[in-house]
């Protein structure tokens, strides 16, 4: 079964690449459509995500967001808002086995969260 790595930055880009699970080829295009949504002004300015369910993870004092990838498959997407950049970050991809274990995921990987 063929795999899609993504690849993400630290903002300072003084530090190495933070890599990310690997995705199913077969999650990639549901991957592109969440991207799609969380990229798109109208989502933004209604706060409604039908795709993605974009939502604040609860019980963790940072505002970290979840979103869906696929309901179906459970990956996810954790992000943070950059004030500096008005920017949504991509901070982890969670495999569908993980994703219910919210605060002890973003715990266990605290350096990549600001």
């Amino acid at each position: 079964m063929h795999k899609v790595v993504v690849i993400g930055f630290k903002p300072d880009r003084s530090s190495r690449p933070v890599r990310f699970k690997p995705l199913p080829c077969a999650s990639l295009p549901d991957f592109l459509s969440a991207l799609a949504e969380l990229e798109d002004n109208s989502c933004h300015k209604n706060q409604n995500y039908p795709k993605t369910r974009l939502h604040r993870v609860t019980g963790y004092e940072k505002a970290v967001y979840r979103a869906d990838i696929n309901k179906i498959s459970g990956w996810r997407l954790h992000l943070q808002f950059d004030k500096k950049t008005n920017q949504l970050r991509l901070k982890d991809l969670i495999k569908g086995q993980r994703h219910d274990d919210v605060i002890k995921v973003i715990k266990s990987k605290k350096g990549r969260y600001e």
